[in-house]
């Protein structure tokens, strides 16, 4: 009765407790959009396990960025974790829930439990970090390690009151207000339940022995131990606990210290030895013999740490990492053989060692730059973490070589490559940008990274010619489209800005534009000749040239091509004197007592050629007497080389010929009359003949020319006439045959038939006057005294008369009319014989 009794207490106890913890559920209220907008950071709070999709934030909104500026920047998230547990929707400007999170997987027992990540946007570039903040809901009840095995002591009868007895904790992986926050025991009449808090937050909790045990009427006991949280609704987890109620042994183990510290190095290898806890039991035989044990804790201590049950030696069992735990804590336990337990605490301090090097994560990286960048425009960013601590992770970063950059620091862990001077890409096309990540630590670690950066072009450079000026030669009398001279020019720009085109500069030549002249091939430079020169009027023509590339906007430059024309010997030698005139005669006159290198006269002759082409010489061609005069060679002095005497000849006629000296050479030649005489007179009546000479000649060459083309002309006449006469008489020879008519001759007046033959009643008289010269004679001729021949014809038997009157003989039209071949010899004979006798006169 008794027990039934306590067991109604213990039940209603249990219901009022979870009555009096009763709340209002309801549904979770988002903590959401608690946004802190101070240098380029904003901060979200989130529950976690919210579905896929779910709304976070809008982060165009809170950065005040346009959707726009998203789309064209390339906003994207960058983080360093394998697990993307947020999206940025671009389209909409919000950040949405990517993937599950769960708070206890991400951070464990760590508050506040958050994550960052950074967004990038490009043209131009920005960071923005976002922090998101997950916060906790009560999601996991206390559990009890081993739950399904209940907990057993055996306490001695003799125990005495107010000994302990240390339970398991429950874990519970919520925090804050849904982590663990009480325990309860159930109702008994000999324990009470005791809690202690650990410097992390977490309780644990003992029974205290409160009324001694009586073995004869309770020897074993059963308990309760509920461990409950604060969330709503609330959770909570149940622990059996078995008690065996032993006989007489009321003394327990107790440590030397209550709390032991030691210090360990994170990578100790397995087996190290880390300290050695001591304790006694002042019971004797069994009930003195102890045993140590680690108590199970939360945590990965458990698995870290083994203890030497027979000598309490703490001893690394696991891998110790500083970048995971920097503190254990663990609870070491020594039991006797009567079940009496004592506790202590173990607290170990891990130190950093430094076994992590900087992890370097290019975040963005532009390639190529322009070359007109300024300086400090960012080339990279980059993200630069170790995992250690202090000095261990305290990064220093530096470019490899002397390179015209320089790194600075922005964000936490983040590092932005940026110019420091102008680029020259003329100089340098490209760089290798060798990265290296440093840390603090004894002896430092570092890592690298290379990045290749293209400078891409810009129009900085005009082209350059060689020279400012050039020299180009031409020989005159050219053929139109030769090449004169190339010119070429050079840009160190690259591609389209170091296309050169060849333009000819707008200037005059002689008051023409210099396209008359001369052609530049846009391409190739090539100068080409428009038309042949000549350099009697154009000795040199000076061009400007100017070469421009194909950038936007364009360079140029300009040179001078200085084109000299070089002198042909195209021009004979002219002669000034004497002069050579077609109607008067000039003679130079020499007295018959000249003496041996008297000046006759001087032959001057220029030559419009240059050079040697105009050096000119005088040669005696042909002479009356060779050996009377001479001819200066250089300077055409006509001298006489002996004595003039009575017997040289008045007249004297020389040829002297001026040659230059070009190759080929060419020459003139002029006529020098000389008169050896002492008086004019002489001199006159010797050269009047030579003047008629002339005249005779030019008249003589005329008139055979006349004469000759006169007799052409009436023999190809006679030749037509007498082929038509022929022809006339046999179709009128056909006529009579077949009419068989009498053939009368008839007979004009003032003509007679003598012995059948013609006779010409006239006669053509002429008369030839000669003088001493023939080339003066002359010849008259005597006109017919009729204009009537008649011919007659013995071979035939018709007649012909021809009449050169104005009125035909014919009465009538029938009568045939034939045409004799010695009337028309006549003529033809006569002039074939002036023409024959006047060229033997001449």
């Amino acid at each position: 009765m008794m027990a039934t009794r306590g067991s109604l207490t213990y039940m209603c106890s249990i219901w009022s407790f979870f009555y009096g913890m009763r709340r209002q559920i309801g549904l979770l209220m988002f903590l959401l959009h608690v946004v802190n907008m101070v240098g380029g950071q904003i901060r979200y709070s989130i529950p976690e396990e919210m579905k896929k999709g779910s709304f976070i934030g809008n982060v165009a909104q809170d950065l005040g960025l346009d959707l726009k500026r998203l789309r064209s920047g390339r906003a994207r998230i960058v983080t360093g974790e394998n697990i993307h547990y947020t999206e940025l929707k671009t389209d909409k400007g919000i950040l949405v829930v990517n993937e599950r999170i769960d708070r206890e997987q991400l951070c464990g027992d760590v508050t506040p439990c958050s994550f960052s990540f950074e967004v990038i946007l490009e043209n131009p570039m920005e960071l923005h970090r976002i922090t998101v903040e997950v916060l906790d809901i009560n999601d996991h009840a206390p559990v009890f390690p081993n739950k399904e095995k209940p907990i057993s002591f055996e306490i001695s009868e003799s125990a005495a009151v107010g000994v302990q007895f240390p339970l398991q904790s429950a874990d519970d992986l919520d925090v804050g207000q849904n982590a663990l926050q009480d325990y309860i025991l159930s109702p008994n009449d000999n324990f009470i339940l005791k809690q202690h808090a650990n410097p992390d937050g977490s309780k644990y909790c003992e029974i205290v022995l409160q009324r001694s045990l009586d073995r004869e009427q309770h020897p074993h006991l059963s308990l309760k131990l509920i461990a409950v949280d604060g969330g709503t609704p609330q959770r909570s987890g149940t622990l059996n606990i078995d008690i065996t109620v032993l006989d007489a042994n009321d003394n327990i183990p107790v440590f030397n210290q209550s709390v032991y510290k030691a210090s360990v190095m994170e990578n100790t290898t397995k087996g190290s030895s880390i300290i050695t806890v001591n304790a006694t039991d002042a019971d004797s035989g069994s009930n003195g013999l102890i045993t140590y044990s680690l108590s199970k804790t939360k945590g990965s201590a458990g698995n870290i740490f083994t203890i030497d049950e027979n000598t309490g030696t703490v001893y690394v069992s696991g891998q110790i990492d500083y970048e995971k735990d920097r503190k254990y804590e663990v609870r070491v336990e020594a039991k006797d053989q009567g079940g009496l337990i004592g506790t202590s605490k173990v607290i170990v301090d891990v130190f950093d060692v430094n076994d992590n090097a900087p992890v370097i994560n290019i975040m963005s990286f532009s390639s190529p730059v322009s070359e007109d960048a300024p300086p400090g425009t960012t080339i990279a960013i980059m993200n630069i973490k170790d995992a250690d601590s202090d000095n261990n992770g305290q990064i220093k970063c530096s470019i490899d070589g002397k390179l015209p950059f320089k790194i600075e620091s922005s964000l936490t862990n983040y590092y932005n490559l940026i110019s420091d001077q102008h680029f020259d890409r003329e100089s340098v096309l490209d760089y290798n940008i060798t990265i290296t990540a440093t840390d603090l630590g004894s002896p430092p670690l570092s890592s690298s990274t290379k990045l290749h950066l293209k400078i891409s072009d810009v129009n900085d450079n005009a082209p350059l010619f060689d020279k400012n000026s050039y020299s180009a030669y031409i020989t005159e009398n050219n053929a139109p489209g030769i090449s004169i001279f190339a010119v070429s020019a050079r840009d160190s720009d690259w591609n389209q800005n170091a296309r050169i085109s060849y333009l000819l500069e707008d200037t005059q030549v002689s008051g023409s534009p210099v396209s008359n002249y001369v052609s530049l091939n846009s391409e190739t430079g090539v100068l080409t000749a428009v038309r042949s020169f000549d350099y009697e009027q154009i000795k040199q023509l000076q061009i400007v040239v100017k070469a421009q590339d194909g950038g936007s906007p364009p360079l140029s430059s300009n040179a001078t091509v200085k084109i000299l024309i070089q002198d042909q010997n195209d021009n004979p030698p002219q002669v000034l004197y004497p002069v050579q005139t077609g109607g008067s005669l000039v003679a130079e006159m020499v007295p018959r007592s000249a003496d041996v290198g008297y000046l006759v006269t001087k032959v001057v002759a220029v030559d419009v050629d240059s050079g040697q082409n105009a050096w000119l010489s005088y040669k005696l061609q042909k002479a009356t007497d060779r050996a009377l005069f001479e001819v200066g060679l250089q300077n055409g002095e006509i001298r006489t080389i002996r004595q003039v005497t009575d017997k040289d000849v008045v007249k004297q006629r020389l040829t002297v010929i001026v040659e230059d000296n070009g190759q080929p050479s060419r020459s003139a030649t002029v006529i020098v009359n000389v008169a050896v005489a002492d008086s004019f007179p002489e001199v006159l009546s010797e050269f009047t003949d030579f003047t008629h000479d002339k005249e005779y000649n030019d008249n003589l060459t005329f008139y055979l020319v006349l004469a000759l083309a006169v007799v052409s002309f009436l023999f190809i006449t006679c030749l037509v006439v007498i082929i038509s006469v022929k022809i006339y008489r046999w179709r009128q020879s056909r006529i009579l045959y077949h009419s068989n008519l009498p053939v009368i001759p008839y007979y004009p007046p003032r003509y007679s038939d003598t012995l059948g033959t013609g006779t010409l009643q006239h006669v053509y008289n002429y008369e030839v006057c000669r003088t001493t010269d023939s080339r003066k004679s002359d010849c008259k001729f005597g006109r017919a005294g009729s204009q009537n021949v008649l011919i007659m014809d013995p071979s035939s038997t018709g007649t012909m008369q021809r009449i050169q009157s104005e009125k035909s003989i014919l009465d009538e039209p029938d009568s045939p009319i034939e045409v004799s071949w010695g009337n028309l010899a006549s003529p033809l004979c006569l002039f074939v014989s002036l023409f024959l006798i006047f060229p033997f006169h001449s």
